[in-house]
């Protein structure tokens, strides 16, 4: 799974500084995009299933803070439009998402019975700076009829670019050019 989510998103070992970063990221892919819960389905305890189950759904986004307070968020999915209110899991997150200054890839979960949602901790934070970029990008992406998982996915190679080259500016790593044709 982890080759994979690579092979889509760009390589990373353990020394890398942005390791537990694009770690959690992965985590994430794996739990939702590759369905590693819903293959975990039948191993997991009765009480799990239904957290499993969540995961199945999950919305993945590009979003911005619009607002952030102590109980939660509202997010703006610059991808799909799409406006939601998110409860922090925790006080690290409250924090992080009240902070939030750039783009983040982030998916959502509704994971109770009050159809509360939830950011997954992987959830990926992409430089303030990569922010006129990544509208251009967007746009092009758009007119493109590209996926979002390959949209943001390309996002994490160009992001990936960004830290591993320690001269280069977020415009030159996020770039239209960067996205595949189809």
């Amino acid at each position: 799974m982890r080759k994979t989510f690579e092979a889509r998103t760009g390589a990373f070992q353990s020394e890398d500084p942005w390791f537990e970063t694009r770690s959690r990221a992965f985590w994430d892919d794996a739990l939702t995009t590759q369905q590693f819960a819903m293959l975990a389905l039948p191993r997991l305890p009765d009480g799990a299933k239904a957290a499993a189950r969540h995961f199945a759904t999950s919305h993945r986004g590009l979003f911005v803070v619009d607002e952030a307070d102590a109980r939660g968020a509202h997010f703006v999915d610059l991808w799909s439009g799409a406006e939601l209110l998110i409860r922090h899991v925790d006080e690290a997150q409250a924090i992080a998402l009240t902070h939030a200054d750039g783009v983040i890839d982030a998916r959502v979960i509704a994971a109770s019975a009050s159809g509360d949602l939830f950011v997954l901790p992987g959830a990926f934070h992409h430089p303030p700076d990569a922010r006129e970029p990544i509208d251009r990008i967007v746009s092009a992406a758009r007119q493109r009829h590209l996926s979002t998982e390959t949209v943001l996915d390309a996002l994490l190679r160009m992001e990936l670019v960004l830290r591993s080259s320690s001269r280069v500016k977020a415009s030159f790593a996020y770039r239209v050019e960067n996205l595949p044709r189809r």
